[in-house]
C-alpha cells in the first residue's frame, strides 16, 4: 500500500543535499547546496529577455558569480553572499574555481545539459506536428 506525504511533511522535508567543495585558488573548501526551486527560478528568470521567453545575451554576464552566490553556504546552510556587490566581487575570482562550484551547484539542482542548452537558447526545436513522409 502506497503512504502519501502530508503537506506538512513535504513543507518539512530538509530536502537540499551539499557537497564540500576543495577550491585550492581559493586557498580552501566550501560548502555547495542545491538551488531550492525559488533560487533556481530566480536564475533562470534573470537570464530571460523582457518577455520572458528566451535567453537575452547582456544577462549571461555575471551568471557564474549569481550562482555560486545562490550556492554558497556556510556550515550552517545560510548563504554567504548576499548582496549584489558581494555577488559582483564573487565574480571576479577565478573563473575555474567559479565553474568548479557552478558544475557542483547545477549537478545538486538537477540542472542537466538538456536545461543548460534550453537557457543558452541551444535546444534543438521539438517537432510540433507528426510527419506525413513516408
Amino acid at each position: 500500500m502506497t503512504t502519501y506525504l502530508s503537506a506538512e511533511q513535504i513543507l518539512d522535508a530538509e530536502d537540499l543535499d551539499y557537497e564540500d567543495v576543495p577550491v585550492p585558488e581559493w586557498g580552501g573548501t566550501v560548502r555547495v547546496r542545491g538551488l531550492s526551486g525559488t533560487d533556481r527560478d530566480k536564475i533562470e528568470a534573470s537570464m530571460a529577455n523582457s518577455a520572458g521567453t528566451a535567453l537575452a545575451v547582456d544577462k549571461l554576464a555575471g551568471f557564474r558569480a549569481r550562482l555560486a552566490a545562490a550556492a554558497i553556504v556556510d556550515e550552517n546552510g545560510k548563504r554567504m553572499f548576499r548582496s549584489e556587490a558581494e555577488t559582483r566581487r564573487l565574480g571576479e575570482k577565478s573563473a575555474t574555481a567559479l565553474q568548479r562550484v557552478c558544475d557542483v551547484a547545477m549537478r545538486l539542482s538537477g540542472l542537466t545539459e538538456d536545461d543548460q542548452a534550453e537557457l543558452l537558447g541551444n535546444s534543438e526545436p521539438g517537432q510540433s506536428e507528426p510527419s506525413t513522409s513516408a
